[in-house]
């Protein structure tokens, strides 16, 4: 197959201040092939396709299409070039249907009757279903991403970029997308694809292209890679890509979650009767798709949510003695000594305060625990340089805020804050969401750490790969409901994933 260059990237530079996300980044993108671009954290990724797609401008360097010198400015003149981005944050109107989130860009009269049968007939062309009449809040998350998707190839996009695609998908969606991807590229397009999952570069991409520190190091045929030769490529040294599962000790029932259900503000029945326990030195996995009541049963279990009937046991290990969670407020949990730590979805929103700075951020989970009306800033301070030496995060100074830190350096803050308390039942959601290969697995072998002490945990999850080499036991949400609770040593991932699709109110 012949393939035609379609946009190089020629020593593109982009500074923030004193930093360089991108520097002198030369990179050449083909039609009919699909290109992969890895890289840890804040290795300027992103950035460098946020110049492609029009979000940024460059500081230096030049973007050719066919050859031309072109300047984007914004992601409406991107598509006018034939460029589009899908983001992993979707930007689609809730209450608007389908076909009109897509024809909403469009100038002139709008047909929407002609406009539906051509978005039909193109998504039938790659292998898409999509209903155009059906409202947003009504469909699934991969029919939302399908949305994105026609969207901007509605537009014309021959340069389709996707951000971690996969990221809430199960396994059966994620190669449904494959084969569409697959299709495209067979028609002509170029897909760039950002991912962490290196399975997923080895099984879809033609080339990936590796950068650090805001520099390309690399751009690899794929067929002559494995994960050992990215991971060495991506960080720089080797790194050994093995969860080692300890085995579970089981010594005592930590927590008993019976007949659990939720209701939210609008009285709508959020968590269904949901039942399962966890024992020390255990993790617990929660699979499930992204939305199905994971954040609301672990806020249950925190106290953060008042539950509508059940009851949440935690047996004290010092005392023995059992206690209703849900008969507490948040304050009296603690007090109680009931560790419970509890690491967000949406981390700046929930999980820290983005104008302080890493030592403040900590000093929020310990500034009730000392003697005197000031408070202390040196311990936190120990934890905080301890954290940033063993998780590698990179922090410009101790006074900088967090919010100036990348998205996978503000999950390192976050998760090491919650670990370093030490916890007898430590909840996590998503540890690992936007973080480099490097930096996932020491989270992974963080959490080991903590299950060998004889900490609980609760591992709510998006890599099915993942919790099933990491956890014992996965319990498999869907629609609020515990639909199966399985052994992690002999499911396998489809199994998972077709109860993660399957309909839970049957026999519910």
């Amino acid at each position: 197959m012949t393939k035609n260059l379609k946009v190089s990237l020629k020593n593109i530079t982009k500074t923030f201040g004193d930093f360089y996300a991108n520097k002198d980044v030369n990179l050449d993108i083909y039609d009919h092939e699909i290109l992969a671009i890895l890289g840890e954290n804040g290795s300027g990724k992103t950035t460098l396709l946020n110049m492609l797609s029009g979000i940024y401008y460059p500081d230096g360097g030049e973007i050719l299409i066919d050859d031309k010198p072109v300047t984007i400015t914004n992601p409406k003149e991107a598509l006018k070039y034939g460029i589009g981005m899908v983001h992993q944050h979707f930007k689609l109107i809730d209450v608007f249907s389908t076909i009109e989130n897509i024809a909403i860009g469009l100038n002139g009269k709008l047909d929407l009757n002609k406009t539906s049968k051509e978005v039909v007939e193109l998504a039938n062309k790659y292998g898409f279903t999509i209903d155009p009449k059906k409202k947003i809040f009504k469909l699934s998350v991969s029919e939302k991403q399908t949305v994105e998707i026609m969207k901007v190839l509605y537009y014309g996009a021959e340069v389709l970029i996707l951000d971690e695609p996969t990221a809430v998908l199960t396994p059966q969606e994620s190669e449904k997308l494959f084969n569409v991807l697959r299709n495209m590229r067979d028609d002509g397009k170029a897909i760039i694809i950002i991912t962490h999952k290196l399975n997923e570069v080895l099984e879809l991409s033609d080339r990936v292209a590796i950068m650090r520190k805001g520099e390309m190091i690399e751009v690899l045929d794929t067929d002559k890679c494995n994960e050992a030769i990215l991971t060495e490529a991506m960080v720089g040294k080797k790194v050994e890509l093995k969860i080692d599962r300890i085995d579970c000790r089981r010594d005592e029932k930590r927590l008993d979650v019976k007949k659990l259900s939720y209701r939210n503000h609008q009285n709508v029945k959020v968590l269904h009767h949901i039942s399962f326990d966890v024992y020390s030195g255990e993790i617990l996995g929660v699979a499930g798709i992204s939305g199905n009541g994971q954040m609301q049963l672990l806020e249950c279990i925190a106290g953060l949510r008042k539950r509508q009937k059940g009851e949440v046991l935690y047996t004290n290990p010092e005392t023995h003695e059992v206690e209703n969670l849900c008969l507490k407020t948040p304050l009296e949990i603690r007090e109680l000594g009931v560790h419970l730590s509890y690491v967000p979805e949406d981390r700046l929103g929930m999980g820290l305060i983005g104008n302080m700075d890493i030592t403040d951020n900590i000093m929020l989970r310990y500034y009730n625990n000392g003697k005197s009306p000031f408070l202390n800033r040196q311990g936190s301070k120990k934890i905080a340089k301890e954290l940033i030496d063993s998780l590698e995060i990179s922090y410009p100074n101790e006074n900088s805020t967090v919010k100036n830190l990348s998205g996978g350096n503000l999950q390192k803050v976050l998760v090491g804050r919650e670990i370093a308390s030490n916890p007898n039942l430590l909840m996590v959601a998503y540890p690992v969401r936007g973080l480099d290969i490097n930096s996932s697995y020491i989270i992974y072998d963080l959490l080991n750490q903590q299950k060998q002490k004889g900490t609980a945990i609760i591992f709510v999850g998006e890599d099915l790969d993942v919790l099933l080499q990491l956890c014992d036991r996965i319990a498999v949400i869907n629609d609020g409901r515990i639909v199966d609770i399985v052994d992690a040593k002999t499911t396998t991932k489809e199994q998972i994933g077709l109860l993660m699709t399957k309909d839970s109110k049957k026999g519910a």
